[in-house]
C-alpha cells in the first residue's frame, strides 16, 4: 500500500513537472515581443518621431510573422522551407522600411547589434556534443 502512495505521488509530480514545462515553452504574443524589441533598441537614442514610426514597423513584422504562422496552422502545411521564405519576405520588408527611418549609423547598429538578438534562442539539439 505504501509503494503504491509512493508511485501515486511521484506520477502527480512527474506530471505536474511537464504541464510546467510546456507553459515556458510557449512563444510570447506580438505586443510582447514588439516591447522586448523596442527595449533592445534604447541603445539607438531615437528621437520622438523616429521611435513612433520604428513602433509601429515593428509591430506590423511580429503581426504579419504571427498571422503567417497561424494561417500555414490551420492550412496544416508546416512546411520548414515555406516559413522559412516568408520570415525571410517579412524581415526584409521590415528592414527596408527600417532602413528610411534610421540614420546610417543607427541602421547599421540595428543589423550587427540589436536584431540577432530578437531572433528565438535554440539551446544545443539533444545528443549533440
Amino acid at each position: 500500500m505504501k509503494k503504491q502512495l509512493v508511485l501515486g505521488a511521484l506520477a502527480v509530480v512527474l506530471s505536474a513537472g511537464s504541464v510546467f514545462a510546456q507553459d515556458k515553452m510557449k512563444m510570447p504574443s506580438p505586443e510582447e515581443r514588439t516591447a522586448a524589441t523596442i527595449e533592445k533598441m534604447a541603445p539607438l537614442n531615437l528621437k520622438a518621431d523616429q521611435a513612433e514610426k520604428v513602433k509601429v514597423t515593428i509591430a506590423a513584422y511580429y503581426n504579419d510573422q504571427h498571422k503567417a504562422l497561424e494561417e500555414m496552422r490551420a492550412s496544416g502545411n508546416m512546411d520548414r522551407e515555406a516559413m522559412k521564405t516568408k520570415g525571410k519576405e517579412l524581415s526584409d520588408k521590415r528592414d527596408a522600411e527600417l532602413k528610411m527611418i534610421l540614420t546610417e549609423e543607427q541602421y547599421k547598429k540595428w543589423l550587427e547589434e540589436i536584431e540577432p538578438t530578437t531572433r528565438p534562442q535554440r539551446g544545443p539539439k539533444p545528443g549533440a556534443n
